[in-house]
């Protein structure tokens, strides 16, 4: 039995009596200091042992479980200042992508009766931005709360995917304790480790949920004992590795303290929530302090910030100071001042340090700024996320069909708008370019920066959109560019051209591993990020679209060499026009087609993927010559289907030379004509 193994059965033989015990002990480990192990006992002493521990009745008995508090409204005296709130507890949940931390949440919401009986309440409700349930992700992070048993839970929903981890890096501060969502098949992906660490860093409680146990090839003692190894491998504590698990079944709204026995509802989640992550610690006498950690956005009342109190009470319409981190301060008043009931911002008078709300009336207020007292100010330590490792350029539309679609087509509109993503995208860097009308946006992956672009594309913007490029380091005079891990679940059958072309772009296979599927494995690659620029199609068309790839930042290395990641060229519009089906029957001899028949098309538009590398000129706008008409039956042109690429698919085609016009109905590929001359 290994280590892994011998924790998880020690963890189901305290499962009873974390269900049923209410003690009082405050420490945050399982073992105590003076039981049957011993004065002096610590976890990672004694892990060999519980390899071999066989546990009775009386025996568990005896053991007192550590995250064990009983709510109540009063604050627990700590020190002369600090004060604890057992009326509250503040919570993030945090996963890899499609793990299913949105659906629990919904079932959460459900269970607490935040809804009516006779409301109509649609899936995923904390996704509400378009983009979101369009492309089934959660981009943005979102507060809610339940109250349970009368202690108010404040929830943050955050995303998965690892080009946005800065909203993931910015809300921890917000919170004591943490729920891990992990898939109870695939077990702890790219994006579980880097949030985890996040929440090790910060010293917070981790709560493992293996949800999806309801899945037919559910593996729930390799997902546990993974996990484990993880936070071994992340330097956890020993109280940190002491993690209570949860099994659960989100769709469902089912969860239990084994795979096999779930109530019928979340009730033991709900428990280990009130047991395991503690109460919010806080200074309540002492002078206002809170730290904004998100903005948001209202026609009404214009900018709202959203962060914990840390320390004081928080009056409405009270006059305060605004601080950063280089202790400049202004003057500001608050004119309003909201907490999170249920599934909604409800009006309050005052708000207690440990509570997350919403202020108003500070119209000028950045994340990571402190509202502080107006005489007794200090700023609290400013919020520090990873840098971007990916940029792209932004420029105005210079097409022949600019102005037709957008609202917005200068560079006065496209700087407003890039610089107002600033406000509350911490991850995001802007730069301006080589001319008046090029921007640099930084981010940490396409993912991240695509998103903005839709955004906007929405919004009424009308602009053209460079290849991505990875921000390179110089650290004694030696070349680094960041690495990121890439995990890959692909059939056996189709492992040999995936392993090829991740080889072909210098990737480093560390892991393999065969999945709870039947011939389904786990392939595990340090990559370039410069290899995966344009590697998610590659794989897709390799796989037959069966392949699943995740990445996530690793760290900076050595530059690895040159990559060549498109091998084929693109046909080129000859000319202004619009396509015939007379030219387009001729022209897919030479690759495959993005028009179809009836399309206006303007010289240097990229119209199709040449099948040799290398581009081809083509006039796709030629008609048939009236001379030729016949007194006999002309014969029928058949064409191809012509490919549809989205967005994501445009940003990952186009190379060096190449830009993406972006305008709110349509997005088109074509050369750059700086790059005219040197073809």
């Amino acid at each position: 039995m290994d280590m892994a193994t011998g924790l998880h059965r020690f963890n189901m033989a305290l499962a009873p009596l974390r269900t049923n015990q209410r003690g009082s002990s405050s420490s945050s480990s399982l073992f105590p200091s003076k039981d049957i192990f011993g004065s002096g006992f610590r976890p990672s002493r004694a892990l060999k042992a519980r390899q071999s521990l066989r546990f009775d009745a009386g025996s568990v008995s005896r053991i007192a479980v550590s995250c064990s508090t009983s709510p109540t409204t009063e604050p627990v005296t700590v020190g002369k200042k600090l004060t604890t709130r057992r009326d509250v507890r503040n919570i993030a949940i945090v996963a890899h992508v499609d793990h299913g931390k949105t659906t629990l949440v919904d079932a959460m919401l459900k269970q607490a009766k935040v809804f009516r009986d006779n409301q109509f309440v649609q899936e995923r409700i904390m996704d509400s931005n378009d983009l979101e349930r369009e492309r089934g992700i959660t981009i943005l992070s979102k507060n809610t709360s339940i109250t349970y048993k009368g202690t108010k839970i404040n929830i943050i929903d955050t995303p998965g995917h690892s080009d946005f981890g800065g909203e993931v890096e910015r809300v921890l501060n917000m919170v004591e304790g943490v729920l891990l969502v992990v898939d109870s098949v695939e077990g702890p992906m790219p994006q579980t480790r880097f949030v985890l660490k996040k929440a090790l860093e910060y010293g917070h409680s981790v709560v493992v949920v293996v949800n999806k146990i309801d899945r037919p090839s559910a593996r729930p003692d390799f997902v546990i004992n993974s996990t484990f190894e993880l936070f071994i491998e992340l330097n956890a504590t020993d109280e940190q590795c002491d993690f209570q698990v949860i099994y659960a079944s989100g769709i469902k709204g089912k969860a239990g303290l084994s795979p096999d026995n779930l109530a019928d509802d979340l009730g033991p989640l709900f428990e280990a929530i009130l047991r395991c992550i503690p109460e919010p610690t806080i200074n309540k006498d002492g002078a206002l302090q809170m730290l904004v950690t998100n903005i948001e956005y209202d026609e009404h009342k214009g900018r709202i910030a959203i962060g914990r109190l840390h320390a004081g009470l928080l009056e409405r319409g009270i006059e305060v100071k605004v601080c950063t981190s280089d202790e400049t301060c202004r003057q500001a008043k608050v004119s309003e001042l909201f907490v999170y009931q249920n599934f909604s911002r409800v009006p309050a008078e005052n708000v207690e340090a440990g509570d997350i709300c919403a202020v108003c009336g500070i119209n000028d207020i950045m994340i990571g700024e402190t509202i502080a007292d107006k005489s007794s100010w200090k700023a609290l330590p400013t919020i520090k996320v990873e840098e971007p490792t990916v940029k792209m350029s932004f420029s105005i539309n210079t097409s022949p069909f600019v102005g037709r679609e957008g609202k917005y087509v200068t560079s006065r509109n496209l700087r407003d708008r890039l610089y107002r993503e600033l406000e509350k995208n911490l991850a995001m860097r802007v730069e301006d370019g080589e001319t008046a009308d090029t921007f640099i946006i930084s981010g940490r992956g396409t993912l991240h920066i695509t998103i903005l672009i839709e955004s906007m594309r929405r919004e009424g913007y009308e602009f053209m959109v460079g290849p991505p490029k990875v921000i390179n380091k110089r650290v004694d005079d030696k070349l680094l560019e960041p690495f990121e891990i890439a995990t890959v679940e692909v059939s056996e059958e189709h492992m040999g051209p995936v392993v090829e072309l991740l080889g072909k772009r210098r990737g480093q296979m560390f892991d393999m591993q065969g999945l709870g599927l039947e011939g389904t494995s786990l392939l595990k690659y340090k990559i370039p990020t410069r290899g995966l620029l344009g590697l998610r199609n590659a794989i897709l068309t390799a796989s037959r679209g069966t392949a699943i790839l995740n990445t996530v930042f690793d760290s900076y290395g050595p530059w690895a060499g040159d990559i060549s990641t498109r091998d084929q060229g693109s046909l080129v519009a000859f000319e202004d026009g619009t396509t015939t089906s007379y030219a387009l029957c001729s022209s897919q001899e030479r690759g495959q087609m993005f028009v179809s028949p009836g399309m206006e098309v303007y010289r240097g538009q990229i119209v199709g993927i040449h099948q040799r590398p290398g581009d081809l000129s083509l006039n796709v706008c030629k008609k048939k010559a009236a001379t030729n008409v016949r007194s006999n039956k002309e014969q029928t042109v058949v064409l191809d289907s012509p490919l549809f690429y989205s967005l994501d698919d445009c940003i990952e085609y186009i190379q060096e030379d190449e830009l993406v016009e972006v305008s709110p109905q349509s997005i088109r590929m074509c050369k750059n004509p700086k790059f005219a001359k040197k073809r």
